[in-house]
Order: structure tokens, then sequence, then C-alpha cells
């Protein structure tokens, strides 16, 4: 457990120093892999083949072991969203991650298992089985990043990459005890990124500490010129010029009341505001009379999205391919074998919501609402420094517990308003219940105000350890 024990910069140290090899880290990955990885199994693929002859300089992440989640391109490596219609799809060129982890030196141990295409809260829909909680094997690890999280979690690597569409960074490193920093949309390039629902995923990363998290991203968070997506870093500071740590805490105490938050979460929540209180941090109350109706909005936008970028698995320019009668029967046939049942599901719902006669209807009123949300979000952090509220209404639960969809959409409560805003947020272990499932913090912070993110959550990891 090497990587649990030590953070990347004192890693760092020591490849400078010579007292540990980029081999040796390597090698204690893979030792690690093979110890736990055939009952937890948070990989899809492991790249035992990999060069650790790295020369180690300024390079922070140079040398150091890390996963990456399967929708992320890296040239030459299979990418596949652990999906059957892209099973054998190899990527083609590198996403912007992929160039700069290259450059950094940092070496690629697999890619890491996740729900079908992105979509879910639990890693029980990926086409190549499902992951298990590294803490406890009966309870799944959250989603759709199951796979990186729990890789994290379970010490096979010093930190992964995943994305977060709705929750699916922070959501999985609550449920498995680390820390999940979903960026704001536009810091960090999605370029080379499958696509889920272009206007909400974020690539972000998963880590055992807050300080991890704001290493890596203080590496990956490059203005990219090819994606039109991405926020100049000049821009980017502008925001960050309005907005000074006054030490608030803001918390929506209405939204707290909803129907499915465990008694535990919320006591547990509560407890961890009043450690930030004795480091000095003041906490009010704020009303987001709308914020109730995210996990509504979220569910039309992100399928519509969605329905949208899958439509380009067609069977003809890549990917699974079933032949059918004519052109359209050779679409059914290839999206009913490739795609899984919830994809299924939220293409047709997304499609629906598209079509003539209910765009207005659901689509356009989806969108007004969003941007209702988004600026009663904008205007409350005139007053506050950070938003909280626990990362899910629940810890962990155990396979086969949640059925219906509707259950499994409800984990994502608390995480997919920031989705739809695009503010940071950053999820950070609280403490364990009686069973041992740790519980997971939730901060929000303004727009491109990552660092106050990381001042509060060093904050915060210390106020737990006291």
């Amino acid at each position: 457990m090497i990587f649990s024990n030590t953070t990347i910069k004192e890693l760092h140290q020591a490849l400078k120093a010579g007292t540990v090899t980029s081999k040796e880290l390597y090698d204690a990955s893979i030792s690690a892999i093979k110890e736990r990885d055939e009952s937890i199994h948070a990989f899809i693929e492991v790249f035992d083949d990999q060069d650790t002859s790295v020369a180690v300089g300024d390079q922070i992440l140079s040398g150091i072991p890390f996963a990456v989640k399967d929708n992320i391109l890296f040239k030459g490596k299979k990418a596949s969203v652990a999906s059957k219609i892209l099973e054998n799809y190899v990527a083609s060129y590198d996403s912007k991650i992929a160039e700069i982890l290259k450059e950094q030196g940092a070496i690629l141990i697999g890619r890491a298992n996740m729900d079908d295409s992105a979509m879910g809260t639990s890693t029980e829909s990926s086409y190549y089985g499902i992951t298990r909680n590294p803490i406890d094997e009966t309870r799944v690890p959250g989603g759709s990043s199951g796979g990186p999280a729990a890789a994290v979690a379970a010490g096979m690597v010093m930190y992964a990459l995943g994305s977060d569409t709705g929750g699916s960074i922070r959501q999985p490193a609550a449920c498995c005890g680390v820390v999940g920093l979903k960026p704001t949309y536009g810091s960090v390039s999605r370029r080379g990124l499958i696509a889920l629902a272009s206007s909400l995923d974020v690539i972000g990363p998963i880590t055992h500490s807050v300080e991890d998290a704001e290493t890596v991203f203080n590496v990956i968070h490059e203005y990219d010129e090819l994606d039109n997506t991405s926020v100049p870093l000049d821009v980017r500071k502008t925001y960050q010029e309005k907005n000074v740590n006054n030490k608030v805490i803001g918390v929506p105490r209405s939204f707290l009341e909803v129907e499915g938050i465990h008694p535990d979460v919320l006591k547990n929540f509560n407890k961890s505001l009043e450690k930030m209180k004795q480091k000095g941090y003041s906490i009010v109350d704020v009303e987001l009379p709308n914020i109730k109706h995210a996990l509504a909005v979220y569910y039309i936008i992100q399928p519509a999205e969605a329905s949208s970028n899958l439509a380009r698995y067609d069977g003809i320019r890549y990917g699974l391919s079933e032949k059918g009668e004519d052109l359209i029967d050779g679409y059914k046939k290839t999206k009913t074998a490739g795609f899984g049942r919830e994809v299924q599901r939220r293409i047709m719902l997304g499609t629906y919501v598209l079509s003539s006669g209910y765009h207005d209807e659901y689509y356009y009123k989806a969108r007004q609402l969003r941007a209702k949300i988004t600026e009663e979000i904008r205007e409350v952090f005139e007053t506050i420094d950070i938003l909280a509220t626990p990362t899910a209404p629940n810890v962990a639960f155990k396979f086969g517990e949640k059925k219906d969809p509707i259950s499994l959409y409800l984990e994502d409560i608390f995480t997919v308003p920031y989705n739809l805003t695009g503010n940071p947020a950053i999820s950070i272990p609280s403490g364990t219940n009686r069973e041992g499932m740790p519980f997971g913090m939730h901060f929000t912070a303004p727009m491109f105000c990552e660092n106050k993110l990381f001042a509060v959550g060093k904050d915060f990891e210390n106020a737990i350890l006291e």
C-alpha cells in the first residue's frame, strides 16, 4: 500500500533523490493489482509492458503510475467506454490529457472499468463485468468512474483520471473513501474524451488526498486551443480575482430535506460542519429555490445530448457492426446488441425529449431552468465562499440492493447541480458509519476557483484528523 501512505510530491522527491525508482513503483502497482484485482476488477486491461526508464526531472508526475478511465484516448490503446459497441476500438490519436501526461513521463498502468458509456452510478452496467468496492466487496464502488476510484482506494495506483458528467468522479470517490475532483467546465480539455453529454462532461483526478488532487489538477488544467470549450487562462484569472477567501460556508438546508437521505449521512454532515467551525469557518444557511429541480433538469439534458452523441455508433464507420436486411435494420441490430439496457433507456428518453412536439415542452424548458439554477448559484457566491452538502444521500450500497433506475439516479442528487452550472466541486472522506463504510463531504466553489476547494479541503482533512 505504498501509494496510500505518501503523497505525489513526496514520491517525486524520493524519485529525484534516488531512494526509489520508477521501476520499483511500477512493480509495486502491478503487484497490488495481481493481489486484489481478480476480485475487485478495477481494470479492464493492465499494461504490464510499460517503459519505466523515464528520466525523473522537474516534471512532478514523471515515473509515477496512474490509471485512466476507459473513455480517455491514448493513441494505440483500446478505449471502449466499457461497452460492447466499442469493444475493439483502438484510439487513433492522443487526447490532450494523454499528451500532457506523456510529456510528464507519467506511467500508464491500465484502463479502468466504468459503467457502460459512462451511464450509471454503481459500475454494475459495464460490458466487462462489475467492479467491487475495495472496502467491502459486497458493495458497489459507485459510478460511473467506479474502476478508477477502486484502483486508487485499493492502493493499486497513486492517482487515476475519470470523467464527471453528473457526479461520476465525486460519487465513487465518496463510496470508496478517496478524494474526487470535478474541475470547472472549461478548465481541463475534453479533446479525446469520448463524449457522453458535451455540455456536462469534465475530466478530473481521483486521489488519496486533497494535496494530490491539487497536484494533478495543476498539471492537467492547460488551455487547449483545439477544444472550443476550453477557457483561456487569462479569462479564468478574472473569475479568481473576484473571489477572496472569507471562510464562509453556505449550506442549502432545504435541499438537505430531500426524501431518501440517510439519517447517518445527515448526522455526519452536521458533525463535519461543526469541525469546520472549530477551524474558524462561519456556517450560514442559504436559499437556492430551484436547485431541487436540478436532477429532473439533468435527466432531460443529459439523455438528449447522449442520444445525439451516441448516434455516431451506426455500425458503419467503426465499432460493432451487425448486418441487417437494410440500413435501418442494421442500425437497430447494431445498437440493440452493442448498448446495455441503461444506455438504451437514456437514448430513447433523449430522442423523445428532442422529438418534434416535445422539444419545446421538455428540452427548452430544461435549458431555461438550467440557466435559472446557474444564476442562483452565481448570486449565492457573492455572499459566501463555499457551498457544502453531503456528496451522496447514502453510503455505498450492496449489489442488487437498488433495482429500479430512479433510486440509482437519486444517488447523484447532490452532485448533478454543479455539472449543470459548471462550478468546480470536490468530494472528501468525512468519516465512516458503524459498518466502516465512508461518508463524503462535498464542497463547491465559484467558477475557476479550484484554489478555494484545495484550501478548504486541506483544512477539512486536518479537522477530520483532530
